[in-house]
């Protein structure tokens, strides 16, 4: 006899989902018995991307809209039936790998704080009503930033742990969790394309993960998978790093 599925039943809003990281989410979700409503942007092809795929539906929105994030939650909410499972992810990526803390990376880090926080209070009514409430944000890619970048790059980390532990402390009361996952060099499109361009900085990153290898995004989803799951019931404002072990090559 088989494993019971680990998120039977649940309802899951997974965002910029139509490729790399929160695709593998959305597909690692829906295997284990999650239903799943997949957004991305207008131009990203999401609902033909899933139109195959049991228990995900592809959905186009304009995910850069701040004010648009209550009617984004509210039709997912009519779809799904209700929101378990909130994944936060934003198509916010740098023109080039940023190498130090300047005005570009301030920006999308107000960015990525206004697009989360009003998911999460549009979501907050329908995942109080969850028996499994749960909040997980995806961090910005190491590929965002640069090869002498490292201090950005924990900067914008910082960032998103004080924000998660803030959103922790305001959920915790109605047993939902809030966590974040800080993906390391993962192989995305994204991702693909930086390196292309800067083989060097590809180089850097394997050698700056223990593991001497970049991530593949099915490594980002299985924790994922484990932050949604009831294994997980009492870890919230806490971040995982996903990143093969860091190091620090000269």
């Amino acid at each position: 006899m088989g494993q019971p599925l680990r998120l039977y039943g649940l309802k899951a809003l997974v965002l910029n989902a139509a490729g790399g990281i929160s695709e593998a989410i959305a597909r690692t979700l829906v295997k284990h018995g999650a239903a799943v409503l997949a957004v991305d942007t207008k131009n990203s092809g999401v609902e033909q991307h899933y139109k195959a795929v049991k228990g995900i539906t592809g959905q186009s929105a304009a995910l850069l809209d701040v004010d648009g994030m209550p009617a984004l939650v509210e039709d997912a909410v009519e779809k799904l039936g209700g929101i378990d499972i909130l994944v936060n992810d934003f198509p916010l990526q740098p023109e080039e790998p940023l190498g130090q803390i300047d005005d570009e990376l301030e920006r999308l880090l107000r960015s990525r704080a206004a697009l989360t926080t009003a998911a999460c209070r549009a979501a907050l009514p329908h995942l109080q009503k969850s028996p499994q409430g749960r909040i997980i944000t995806v961090g910005f890619l190491r590929s965002c930033f640069s090869a002498n970048g490292a201090a950005a790059c924990a900067h914008a980390e910082r960032d998103l742990a004080d924000m998660t532990r803030s959103l922790a402390a305001e959920t915790g009361e109605f047993a939902i969790t809030a966590n974040y996952i800080q993906p390391g060099a993962v192989m995305t499109p994204e991702s693909r394309e930086v390196f292309r361009k800067d083989k060097a900085l590809r180089d850097y990153c394997i050698r700056g993960s223990a593991a001497r290898r970049l991530g593949e995004t099915v490594d980002v989803a299985k924790v994922a998978l484990f932050l949604a799951s009831d294994d997980a019931v009492f870890v919230s404002g806490s971040g995982i790093a996903v990143d093969g072990g860091r190091t620090y090559p000269s």
